[in-house]
C-alpha cells in the first residue's frame, strides 16, 4: 500500500476549480518547478525548465518596461497639464505691466521655477520708469547679449530652447538671486522683423530641474505663445 500523502480534498477542489491561483503566484511556481526538478534527479537537464526561467525573466523585463512607459506617459500628461495652466494664466492681464509682474508670480509658480526672467535687447540706454518698476522680472541688455549668453562661448548653433545646469547663476540676469541658481531653461525669442530678439531664462535652484537631456518640445510650445503675446503688446 502506498503510503504518499494525500493533499486535503478541500485545498484539492479549489486548486481544480481555480488553477489560476497556482498559476499566477510566482512563488508557489517556484516550490513546484524546484519539487519537480529534485524527483527528476540531478543527472537529467530539464529544457522545460530552463525555457521557463528564461520566458519568466523576459517577462520581467517586459513589466520595467511597461511600468517605465506609464510612467513616462503620465509624466508628459502633468507636463503638459502645467505648461497649458501657465499660459492661460499668462494670458489673463488686459494690461502690459501686470502681465509681466505675473511672469515673477504665479506663472512662475505653476511652472515650479525660482526665478522668470525677461532680457530685452535695446540700442539705447533704456532708463524709462517702467524697466525700474519691473526690474524683478525684465532687463535691458545691449544688442548681441541674447546669442552671446546662449553660445556661451561655444560655436554650436543657436536653439529657441537651451536647457542647462550652472554653477551659479549669471549676475546680470538674476541680480542677488544669481548664487542660488543650479539649472536654467533659455527660451530665445523673435518678435518679428526689424525688432531685436529677447530672452526669457527660467532659473531653478534644483540642479537637475532643467538638463539637456529633457524634451523641449513644451517650453518651445510656451516660448511661441510667449512670443505672440509680446508681439501685441510691442505693436
Amino acid at each position: 500500500m502506498s503510503t504518499r500523502k494525500r493533499i486535503d480534498d478541500s485545498i484539492r477542489e479549489s486548486i481544480i476549480s481555480r488553477p489560476d491561483m497556482i498559476l499566477d503566484d510566482q512563488e508557489m511556481m517556484h516550490a513546484l518547478i524546484a519539487a519537480n526538478e529534485r524527483a527528476m534527479g540531478g543527472n537529467i537537464i530539464d529544457l522545460r525548465g530552463i525555457a521557463m526561467e528564461r520566458l519568466e525573466a523576459r517577462l520581467d523585463r517586459l513589466e520595467d518596461t511597461h511600468r517605465s512607459v506609464i510612467a513616462a506617459a503620465y509624466e508628459n500628461l502633468a507636463g503638459t497639464n502645467q505648461i497649458h495652466r501657465a499660459i492661460l494664466r499668462m494670458l489673463d492681464p488686459l494690461e502690459f505691466e501686470p502681465f509681466l509682474k505675473d511672469l515673477g508670480g504665479d506663472v512662475s509658480d505653476i511652472l515650479r521655477v525660482d526665478v522668470v526672467k525677461l532680457v530685452l535687447e535695446s540700442g539705447q540706454n533704456d532708463q524709462e520708469p517702467a524697466v525700474s518698476r519691473l526690474g524683478d522680472v525684465l532687463s535691458v541688455a545691449e544688442p548681441g547679449f541674447v546669442e552671446d549668453y546662449l553660445a556661451a562661448g561655444r560655436e554650436a548653433p543657436l536653439r529657441q530652447v537651451t536647457l542647462r545646469q550652472v554653477q551659479q547663476g549669471d549676475g546680470r540676469i538674476y541680480g542677488d538671486k544669481a548664487e542660488w541658481i543650479r539649472s536654467e531653461a533659455c527660451l530665445k525669442l523673435d518678435f518679428g522683423p526689424g525688432r531685436l530678439p529677447g530672452l526669457l531664462v527660467m532659473g531653478a535652484e534644483d540642479p537637475h530641474q532643467f538638463t539637456p537631456q529633457q524634451g523641449t518640445d513644451l517650453l518651445a510650445f510656451f516660448a511661441g505663445v510667449f512670443e505672440r503675446a509680446m508681439r501685441r503688446w510691442l505693436a
